[in-house]
């Protein structure tokens, strides 16, 4: 079983810049798909960005592509996400999370039960 564990949330001003980080244990790492979701109050889990196995495949979400960039080092077993132009409409819970099947592509079509193994997120506010 994978655990995954978030950190580098906060309060940041609109425009700023955060990174986020999420270490894998449990598995081994470099054999899952990672990627980050997030959820605000009252709304439903969206999908923010994946990376492949070996790290040559990106996929993001359409409200971050261009802003936010997602990484992984396998040696590490960690998962990072760098977050620039934060604006207050991405205040979210972010989470991390792994599947061992799909792809980065398809991570970002697939419905949100049916990911594997979940983060327990981590906050970030982006003051206007």
């Amino acid at each position: 079983q994978v655990q995954l564990v978030e950190s580098g949330g906060g309060l940041v001003q609109a425009g700023g810049s955060l990174r986020l980080s999420c270490v894998a244990s449990g598995e081994f790492f470099s054999s899952h798909v990672m990627g980050w979701f997030r959820q605000a109050p009252g709304k439903e889990r969206d999908f923010v960005a994946a990376i492949s196995r070996g790290g040559g495949e990106t996929s993001y979400g359409d409200s971050v592509k261009g802003r936010f960039t997602i990484s992984r080092d396998n040696a590490k077993n960690t998962v990072y996400l760098q977050m620039n132009s934060l604006k207050p409409e991405d205040t979210a819970v972010y989470f991390c999370a792994a599947d061992s099947a799909t792809s980065a592509r398809n991570m970002g079509v697939m419905p949100t039960n049916r990911v594997d193994y979940w983060g327990k997120g981590t906050l970030v506010s982006v003051s206007s």
